[in-house]
């Protein structure tokens, strides 16, 4: 940059004209360029520079870590105002630098005056090229913008995989999962990029299933579009959710096999797979082969999984090792702190831990932060202390908060303090008859049985019925789900050959259930 700027001051001292060289030597530093630098000394060039180099500029705003929507839009608009005419690669840097940025990811509307944009490339004569149109698509798909989007598209004559993709994107993205698949189906060509969209627009949407088997689909068909480290980063949260390891394991021996578990996104999503599959040593050892690729998302998770696996001792340290090498904690990081607290039963130190937040960390507790405590206190036997911390929550409690209460009533037998609880969560859960169930139980634990009575007669006034209870099982690279009294899958009839022989045995090895807090289903 002193370079730079000394060839500036030698330009303007003997009126040499290097505006060009000293402008690309600028935007091609090897760490972050001054962008605002280089935007000062374009504008203030007394004869106009070229379109090239105004360009040249909007690529970089556009590649900047913190686009920024208005700068791009005033370069522009100095550009037109200096008499230059912009080019199709005007607009599309233009539209790129305004999609990348956060408020057009945010945005609701046409605010940003998008439909003036696409007025002005229109009016302007501008030959609208695939690149165009690609860019166009992606700013009004990522703006939430999606019906002119896809009018955009449909009036795009000829449409390249660039511009297939940035719709399904947009559609994924948006949840609309059905028209995205539409359309993914109907491309005529697909690259990594089409299959990745999908894939992440349904792990993203908690569709796990269908993340999954896209994804397999994928790598089925084998062909050029093989997965790269963003599907995999994708899919193996899904992988996770549906306890699916024996993929996940593939999945890692395919990253290992293509240079690809190097990726910190990719290496984070194997850490939070194996800690969600139970598999908390090999979720350590990825994490450990990380060294000095970690960063705070790749701690939260090994924290959170140590935590989750009672392992509240490793998780403590490990939190401790992370401000020991100057990571900062976040609000993620809390929350698996103080798991690891709550399923230590380490009181004492959960309640540091909390209030330090905010004093040491300048970080607002959350409702999850105070949930986490009142299942820690609530575990701990300290009911009253908990219902006085929920009564002194600067939010309204939810649900969750609610739920672990009345769920540490039932463990302790503490009837006064679940009927409060419970009052809330019939508010907050209508539908959820669970939240009966255990107050049922808990009347009938200490021998209230005109309590019991009266929950059940309440149950029925209101004709609820408990959802259907399922389960997901990996077998042989396949994700089979299980819902009470199923006979949808076609082996059903195998299975529950299978389950009556279970039983038997467990009858004749003198098992008997525990029917004394059993309702009927």
């Amino acid at each position: 940059m002193n370079e730079a700027k000394q060839i500036h001051a030698y330009t303007l001292r003997h009126g040499v004209e290097r505006i060009q060289p000293l402008l690309l030597r600028l935007l091609s530093l090897p760490d972050d360029p001054d962008l605002l630098y280089a935007s000062s000394l374009l504008h203030s060039h007394p004869s106009p520079p070229s379109t090239l180099l105004y360009n040249r500029l909007l690529h970089a705003l556009s590649l900047s870590p913190s686009p920024s929507p208005a700068r791009s839009l005033s370069l522009f608009s100095r550009m037109r105002r200096r008499g230059l005419l912009p080019n199709p690669l005007s607009f599309t840097l233009l539209f790129s630098s305004l999609a990348s940025s956060a408020a057009a990811a945010a945005g609701a509307g046409d605010g940003g005056g998008r439909g003036a944009l696409h007025a002005l490339l229109l009016k302007s004569g501008v030959p609208r090229d695939a690149f165009v149109a690609t860019a166009l698509i992606d700013l009004y798909a990522k703006s939430g913008l999606l019906a002119p989007a896809r009018r955009l598209f449909d009036e795009t004559p000829r449409r390249d995989v660039a511009v297939w993709n940035s719709m399904i994107a947009g559609y994924a993205r948006g949840g609309d999962l059905a028209r995205a698949g539409e359309l993914f189906d109907a491309m005529p060509e697909r690259n990594v990029v089409s299959w990745t969209s999908l894939v992440s627009g349904y792990a993203r949407s908690g569709r796990c299933e269908e993340a999954v088997r896209v994804f397999l689909r994928m790598w089925g068909e084998g062909g050029e579009a093989r997965p790269n480290e963003v599907t995999l980063a994708s899919v193996l949260p899904a992988c996770a959710s549906l306890g699916a390891m024996g993929l996940g394991e593939r999945i890692e021996r395919y990253a290992r096999e293509n240079g690809l578990v190097g990726n910190v996104f990719v290496s984070n999503a194997l850490v939070e797979m194996y800690a969600k599959c139970g598999s908390i040593e090999r979720a350590r050892r990825v994490f450990d082969e990380m060294g000095e690729r970690r960063n705070l998302c790749s701690w939260n998770s090994m924290i959170m999984g140590l935590a989750v696996h009672g392992r509240c001792r490793q998780a403590l340290e490990l939190f401790h090792e992370m401000l020991a090498v100057g990571i900062a904690p976040d609000d993620i990081t809390f929350v698996g702190v103080l798991l690891a607290c709550t399923h230590g039963g380490l009181v004492d130190q959960g309640k540091h831990f909390f209030y330090s937040m905010e004093r040491e960390f300048s970080l607002t507790p959350k409702i999850e932060h105070y949930g986490c405590m009142v299942d820690l206190l609530g575990r701990a036997g300290l009911l009253k202390e908990a219902y006085t911390l929920i009564k002194s929550m600067p939010m309204e409690p939810d649900s969750v908060i609610w739920g672990a209460l009345l769920g540490a009533c039932s463990f302790h037998g503490e009837v006064e303090i679940a009927e409060i609880a419970a009052s809330f969560l019939f508010k907050l859960e209508p539908w959820n008859t669970g939240n009966q169930v255990i107050l049922s139980n808990i009347y009938a634990s200490t021998g209230k049985w005109s309590s019991v009575a009266k929950v059940w007669k309440m149950m029925k006034d209101k004709q609820h019925k408990k959802s259907a209870g399922y389960s997901f099982i990996e077998l042989e690279g396949s994700i089979h789900k299980f819902l009470v009294e199923d006979t949808s899958h076609p082996r059903f009839e195998e299975i529950y050959e299978a389950l009556d022989e279970i039983t038997m045995t467990m009858k004749l090895l003198g098992y008997v259930p525990n029917l004394d807090l059993q309702m009927e289903s």
